[in-house]
């Protein structure tokens, strides 16, 4: 124990915090107690949750690469009328949670949607008269995920064929390779770690998504989670679909690693980016321009304005005092974990920075991985402890006054606070991290030189440096927490609703209008981050 330093322990109790709420579903993967109802849900839906969950997969995977990878071609080698807008435009679909473009097209694809009725009444058509794809299904939940996540390859793979292969690019081309033949010889194979890494955060959304696929009553292990828990009343059963969908996510991770392989890349070819290729003209020129908006109009473009048109014209019942407290409960929360989440990454990423050995290392780890949990996963991680941590203190304060205080930890805001850091301290931790990178070494040493502590050179060098990265990080686990529903929907203190979980129960219960302003105000929120990232695309190109 002499050994051990005040800031190693430090370290080890965050990883063991953030480390805790996996551990406690673990835990309980082969407790005995919840059989009763895993055998009941294997008898009824499970069967069906795992091909559907799989399913998914498939299809957003396979959608996100096409979408992403071809809209990272066309704006990166190709050049077009409108493609330095596309360039960032094609980011902003990410503002716009999944479950939000799922309310907006069942409103306006329904068969007592504005589309079918205008069908109906050109052609005469009556019910059964025609067949039109249903939303509510399978099929359209991958779709609004498409919609949604495929900016994550499309980044990703625009980063790799910017910066890797440009002199690659140019000798396929003496070669005699034409632009189609370079992309699938030279370009596609040097992108697809970053192709793959792209398609498994985007997956590792879709697996963490409730909102989408709860509403369109498609069942996956996420809503599996939920019925175990609230309408079947059984923690126990919860717990074990947490783990089974904790190792979907484990299964891709490991996946991502395996397709990444040993591939590595020389710095001399990243070092020359590729070049803008030949303009393209007429219908070559409008195809392009198609291929680009037709993600940025169904992803963006379209949901925000049927959003809008249903805030002003029908209107919100709703919008006013109720609003208000509602806006100001989120931004609580997202202000809160947003401070928190970035105080802390600081102090790790810090510690790490100063050589804090094997404790700072393992900490930055174990923190970084909780991105990749699902929420609900997290939420029943989170309340298994808490709950038991409860009842003890319970018992404890009744020992010794001869009354029960009842719970005083769960379903309050505090336990709700430490399952959004459990989940998004990663994003804060990555972003620090690499701002912290960025500061050469030479510094510190200068620092030192002057008579500044380890304090002071945090406060006094590295902190005005970190000023950008430092608000990226805390307006990224912002926007994050706004947009979480399933750990909002599960741990959230009685009466105490979100512009999240209000735009959930109100779209569950079919009255979208009202519901418009709080997606309205998601979406707007999500807008921050993005144009900071947009900014930077647009200013990197030139």
């Amino acid at each position: 124990m002499k050994n051990i330093s005040p800031l190693s322990l430090a370290f080890g109790l965050v990883a063991a915090l953030i480390a805790l709420p996996v551990g406690s579903v673990l835990a309980n993967l082969f407790a005995s107690g919840g059989g009763a109802t895993i055998a009941h849900l294997a008898a009824t839906i499970l069967p069906e949750t795992v091909v559907n969950t799989l399913l998914l997969c498939l299809y957003v995977g396979g959608g996100c690469i096409l979408l992403g990878v071809g809209a990272a071609w066309l704006t990166t080698v190709l050049d077009f009328p409108g493609r330095r807008f596309f360039e960032w435009a094609l980011v902003l679909p990410l503002a716009a949670p999944a479950y939000v473009l799922a309310y907006v097209y069942t409103d306006v694809l329904q068969f007592a949607g504005p589309l079918q009725g205008a069908l109906r009444e050109a052609f005469g058509w009556r019910y059964g008269d025609y067949w039109f794809p249903e939303v509510r299904s399978l099929g359209g939940a991958a779709l609004m995920f498409i919609a949604v996540l495929y900016p994550y390859v499309y980044l990703l793979a625009r980063t790799a064929f910017l910066e890797r292969g440009g002199t690659l690019l140019e000798a396929a081309r003496t070669l005699g390779l034409g632009p189609w033949r370079a992309f699938v010889r030279v370009s596609l194979p040097l992108a697809r770690p970053a192709v793959v890494a792209g398609a498994t955060l985007a997956l590792m959304e879709t697996l963490a998504d409730y909102g989408t696929v709860a509403y369109f009553g498609v069942p996956t292990f996420t809503t599996g989670i939920y019925r175990a828990w609230f309408s079947l009343g059984d923690r126990l059963a919860a717990a074990q679909l947490a783990a089974t969908l904790l190792g979907f996510v484990v299964l891709l991770l490991a996946l991502e690693r395996l397709a990444r392989g040993r591939a590595r890349f020389s710095e001399a070819a990243a070092r020359r980016p590729a070049a803008v290729g030949r303009r393209l003209t007429g219908l070559r020129a409008v195809a392009a321009i198609i291929a680009c908006c037709l993600p940025l109009f169904a992803g963006f473009l379209l949901p925000a304005l049927l959003l809008l048109r249903l805030a002003l014209l029908e209107g919100d019942a709703q919008f006013g005092t109720r609003f208000l407290t509602l806006a100001q409960n989120s931004f609580m929360l997202s202000g809160l974990t947003a401070l928190l989440g970035v105080f802390i990454a600081l102090l790790l990423a810090y510690g790490e920075r100063l050589g804090g050995g094997w404790a700072a290392r393992a900490a930055v780890r174990i923190a970084g991985l909780g991105y990749a949990v699902p929420g609900a996963v997290i939420a029943v991680g989170v309340l298994i402890p808490v709950t038991r941590l409860d009842h003890w203190l319970g018992e404890q304060w009744e020992a010794f006054s001869g009354v029960n205080p009842g719970l005083l930890l769960t379903g309050g805001v505090a336990a709700l606070i430490y399952a959004y850091l459990v989940r998004f301290l990663g994003i804060a931790l990555q972003t620090i991290g690499a701002g912290l990178a960025r500061i050469r070494p030479s510094m510190d040493d200068a620092a030192r030189s002057l008579g500044l502590g380890r304090g002071a050179t945090l406060r006094r060098v590295h902190l005005p440096l970190l000023r950008g990265s430092l608000l990226t990080a805390g307006l990224l686990v912002f926007v994050d927490v706004m947009k979480e529903l399933p750990a909002t929907l599960v741990m959230r203190p009685f009466n105490f609703d979100t512009l999240a979980t209000q735009t959930y129960m109100l779209a569950a219960d079919e009255r979208l209008a009202e519901a418009s302003t709080a997606a309205l105000a998601i979406v707007g929120v999500g807008l921050l981050p993005l144009f900071v990232l947009s900014r930077q695309i647009a200013q990197g190109r030139r």
